[in-house]
């Protein structure tokens, strides 16, 4: 297990996480909200091309659960589990969204079934150590079934305006981003199948009307993120 799973350096943020990121975040005109809701709802349509359905979603990184109302509300999935490194970031996450069909562990308690149907993770590796990743991936690959999808979404390096707004959080100014030909060829190596790159986020607030394009500009990389959607190596 990779030694990162220990190191929950982001207890010292998640009190103040929200606020941190809403700062940062500012310059876009967007609150941390939209940018969650904006991610599922891409990934739902990426979902229903493949007419995949997932049941059961891994959250890998959940930090204090912001995704997961989202997951379950946009992706109708039947269940959720947030892993995170961070102890009171899973605390704040079970206390706010903890329900029947959601749980909320550590990493280094999680004992992957490989019955998870969808694993997303978000703005997580560019924290992990480049050492580190590839153990990362393995837990999150040993976690999905045959066949499952992993929505790797990270911050594009290629745009000015995410590099300045990480620079603007306090725990993202040393993060080291990962690249997306790195972000796929990490992918492979965990045993991934990659499916598709899209980039997202393009417009900020005061150009909201023009955010339509952003579908038929997926493939460019001109958004604040990326997402990487791969599939477990297996019979679907």
């Amino acid at each position: 297990m990779s030694p990162l799973l220990n190191k929950p350096e982001f207890d010292n943020y998640a009190q103040s996480y929200d606020a941190a990121l809403n700062e940062g975040l500012a310059l876009s005109g967007e609150s941390k909200s939209y940018f969650a809701e904006g991610r599922v709802h891409w990934l739902a349509r990426c979902l229903a091309q493949r007419e995949f359905d997932p049941a059961s979603v891994l959250d890998f990184g959940c930090g204090t659960g912001t995704s997961t109302p989202f997951l379950l509300d946009i992706l109708g999935a039947k269940s959720v589990v947030g892993l995170d490194v961070s102890p009171s970031s899973v605390e704040i996450a079970a206390r706010t969204h903890g329900a029947k069909n959601t749980r909320f562990a550590l990493c280094s308690e999680y004992e992957a079934n490989g019955e998870i149907d969808l694993a997303f993770t978000n703005g997580v590796f560019h924290h992990i150590p480049p050492a580190d990743r590839p153990a990362a991936l393995r837990q999150v690959n040993a976690a999905l079934r045959p066949g499952g999808l992993l929505a790797f979404w990270e911050n594009n390096p290629w745009s000015p305006g995410t590099r300045w707004i990480m620079s603007r959080i306090p725990f993202d100014r040393d993060a080291v981003l990962v690249w997306p030909q790195g972000a796929r060829r990490l992918l492979r190596q965990a045993g991934f199948n990659i499916l598709l790159t899209h980039f997202a986020f393009i417009f900020p607030g005061f150009l909201r009307r023009l955010r339509w394009l952003e579908p038929h500009v997926r493939k460019l990389a001109l958004g604040g993120q990326y997402l990487v959607l791969a599939r477990k190596d297996g019979t679907a």
